[in-house]
């Protein structure tokens, strides 16, 4: 029986913050009890489950990195959890001019289970080839299938994706589902140093090739990885597409998280 309240608990002590290497062009800088993340692209903010401030206090807290990024001539994401405190954190942020995107479900999967219920993932289509990407023209294709599949422009992805692995190569591991000269799937896991948790993040599959087991065998591939690096843990932000195949897999839900985003006018 998996203790949800102790996967919910190691999540808050361990996810709540990066770790490892900072990959060139970022910087870390806290204010007060948030973490501000400025890099080339967009900025982000993390914060502790409780963010310790409430009314006039979480006002002044949210339009300072607010106006942090403004000054940088950037939007800013912060992220939510269905758990944080202060309650009124959505509202407020909403109040300063943040925008909520759709949630998402914070799911989290015992690496070696999930790894023994992978073991029926489907045989590959014919003429799919699942490997690693290799050097900076397969993450220029990455961003370009990224662009494709969500209809805005993604390319700052492959300046995101190489600078991690330049920062650090055992941090990140990069995979393909390659379909001729089209990636019908990519997907990336993040190691979190210190921790039992990787992240798996991207999944993004090509619609037409959507329902045919390559999001599966993206899951089966990085839990065995994990497994035999020694990390217990994974962790996925699912999409209402994904969550129930991760679910099938063995994750299960802890809470939810919703990306509040400010842009600047334009």
């Amino acid at each position: 029986m998996v203790d949800i309240a102790a996967l919910l608990a190691a999540y808050d002590g361990r996810m709540r913050m990066p770790s490892g290497a900072v990959p060139a062009g970022v910087t870390y800088e806290f204010d007060g009890p948030v973490l501000r993340i400025a890099g080339p692209h967009i900025g982000r903010i993390r914060a502790p489950r409780d963010v310790g401030v409430g009314g006039a206090a979480l006002d002044r807290l949210i339009a300072r990195q607010r106006d942090y990024f403004a000054a940088r001539g950037q939007g800013v994401e912060w992220k939510v959890r269905g758990h944080d405190l202060p309650a009124e954190l959505p509202e407020r942020l909403v109040a300063a001019g943040f925008t909520a995107g759709g949630p998402a479900s914070v799911l989290i999967g015992v690496a070696a289970e999930v790894s023994a219920n992978s073991t029926d993932a489907p045989v590959l289509p014919a003429g799919v080839v699942l490997r690693r990407a290799a050097g900076a023209e397969d993450l220029r294709r990455i961003a370009g299938q990224q662009t494709e599949v969500w209809g805005f422009d993604c390319s700052w992805v492959a300046e995101h994706l190489g600078a991690h692995v330049a920062a650090d190569p055992g941090q990140i591991s990069i995979w393909v589902a390659e379909a001729g000269d089209r990636l019908a799937c990519t997907a990336w896991s993040v190691y979190s140093p210190g921790t039992e948790f990787v992240g798996l993040l991207g999944g993004t599959t090509l619609p037409e090739w959507r329902g045919r087991g390559l999001y599966r065998a993206m899951i089966a591939v990085r839990a065995r990885e994990a497994v035999t690096r020694g990390f217990g843990l994974l962790h996925v932000d699912a999409s209402p597409a994904s969550a129930p195949i991760l679910r099938r897999h063995g994750f299960h839900d802890i809470t939810t998280s919703t990306h509040y985003e400010w842009a600047p006018p334009e």
